[in-house]
């Protein structure tokens, strides 16, 4: 009797493993809201250590910048100029201007939400194309068909920064 309780615990633990498996595997390759928090927090703790090097190693992808789908993007709250980000092609471009597949303004939204006090963080939800799950530091990230993207933006000083993922 007690060998058939150990074989049927075992048994039980085993059957919730594949769809735990497969969950972990999931989280795994994208990011998730916390660890997009996780991240940004981190990104103004280092834009407020030294700016310069926090935008360039953003702008790289070095430092653990950039986790798979994350990555922060930083830009002027002055002028919304684009400081640093993944999407190299946004780099100097004015964040205002920026809107998604649909015509919504989010821009918009992450400038004025960088507007806001330093230590609030506001979430700004948008389309948004996604970027190729097996990003490397130093590559260019590649991007695919837009995805439903939330970011979390604060500000840091006189720069505005975020992080998303993809909902």
């Amino acid at each position: 009797m007690p060998r058939t309780f150990m074989i049927a615990a075992a048994v039980a633990v085993l059957i919730p493993m594949p769809s735990s498996m497969a969950s972990a595997q999931q989280r795994s390759q994208f990011g998730n809201a916390d660890e997009a928090k996780a991240m940004l927090a981190k990104a103004v703790a280092a834009v407020r250590a030294d700016k310069t090097k926090a935008l360039d190693m953003f702008n790289k992808g070095e430092g653990g910048f950039l986790d798979r789908d994350l990555y922060p993007f930083c830009f002027n709250v002055s002028d919304g100029k684009h400081l640093a980000t993944q999407a190299k092609q946004l780099v100097g471009q004015d964040i205002r201007t920026l809107k998604d597949p649909a015509g919504k303004a989010f821009g918009l939204e992450l400038y004025a939400a960088a507007q806001k006090p330093e230590g609030q963080i506001t979430e700004v939800t948008y389309m948004f194309p996604k970027p190729v799950a097996d990003t490397t530091p130093g590559q260019n990230v590649r991007f695919t068909a837009p995805g439903q993207k939330v970011s979390f933006v604060t500000r840091a000083g006189d720069v505005g920064c975020a992080v998303g993922y993809f909902q």
